[in-house]
């Protein structure tokens, strides 16, 4: 017999406060092109699910660097190939051809995956907009990695021949940078929470939302960006009211001197250690840095609100309080 979450719970005589969870994938959990990511959403649906069975309600978001990138480059040689019948696609577009097909797959992989468990739960996912500020400074000083990690030499070809702006990324390689503003609004908000509240699992701000400018009348016009999915799933968790903001990244820990003799791995941190370790740059500039920045704003943002980063395999451990770095207020 297939049940929903809270009457299996029952059922295994299981009794868990329930929690609504925001989960921000990174980009370890959903591959790095078509074949990867079929096999590593299926591994990922699995942590989710778990938190789904203890009885949570979980909303999903994920990045999409390395999926953006493959999908604009494929459309410029697309272009290239034939530029009289078409024409460059806007990143902003790209964005919500990554929305639509890496949520197909998380959608799919984890109904099946909660059928198998005999839990019948709705997976839907929002194609999401996010606006932005025309005005915002990340405009004149693009930092967001995407696409795929690249050679010195692939690099300075992207830069001679395409004027990207192109930087090393943590020591793992180089890789293309553009804008990344901050969001303001959640333009899909009254429908995702609508969704959450009549017990569906929503995929939603996918690669951080579409990144859109307000213009003239009630016209939304795509943006040249990519929001980074850590501050846009911050923003979802508190426009949902969540109890929790689960941000998965490459490591179980938060550490402080990463990769020194000295490391030290961090169990919990409160807004201000957090913000003392920043002004010391201990944590890398487009990696744990925004994962931090958006953690912080999301423990301060209400009382009772607790950020955890941690490992995909690590998520109920962290929720449980076994693993993970915990940011919370005293």
């Amino acid at each position: 017999m297939v049940y929903s979450g809270p009457r299996l719970l029952l059922e295994k005589g299981i009794d868990m406060e329930k929690k609504r969870i925001v989960v921000a994938l990174g980009g370890n959990a959903l591959g790095k092109n078509l074949p990867e990511q079929m096999i590593a959403v299926k591994n990922t649906v699995k942590a989710i699910a778990d938190l789904i069975e203890a009885g949570h309600e979980v909303v999903i978001s994920h990045g999409n660097g390395p999926q953006v990138g493959m999908i604009q480059e494929a459309m410029t040689l697309l272009t290239r190939s034939n530029p009289e019948k078409y024409v460059p696609c806007p990143l902003s577009v790209c964005t919500a051809m990554s929305q639509g097909y890496i949520g197909y797959d998380l959608q799919n992989f984890l109904r099946e995956e909660l059928y198998n468990r005999g839990i019948e739960q709705d997976v839907t996912s929002c194609l999401t907009q996010v606006e932005v500020d025309p005005e915002d400074p990340a405009f004149a000083n693009p930092t967001k990695p995407i696409g795929a990690f690249l050679t010195k030499e692939e690099a300075d070809q992207l830069v001679r021949e395409r004027d990207y702006t192109v930087v090393e990324d943590a020591g793992r390689g180089y890789r293309r940078v553009v804008a990344s503003p901050k969001p303001k609004r959640i333009v899909e908000l009254s429908t995702i929470k609508a969704l959450v509240d009549t017990g569906h699992v929503v995929v939603a701000a996918g690669g951080g939302g579409i990144p859109v400018f307000r213009t003239e009348g009630f016209h939304l016009k795509g943006a040249p960006a990519v929001v980074d999915k850590d501050f846009a799933s911050e923003l979802l968790a508190e426009d949902l009211d969540a109890d929790y903001l689960i941000i998965l990244t490459a490591v179980e820990k938060v550490a402080i001197h990463f990769n020194q003799p000295d490391q030290q791995w961090l169990d919990r941190l409160t807004p201000e250690e957090a913000r003392k370790y920043m002004a010391e740059d201990q944590f890398a500039k487009g990696s744990m840095l925004p994962k931090v920045e958006a953690a912080v704003k999301f423990a301060e943002s209400k009382p009772g609100r607790t950020a955890l980063i941690t490992l995909l395999e690590k998520a109920r451990d962290g929720i449980e309080g076994k693993t993970g770095t915990r940011i919370e207020q005293n």
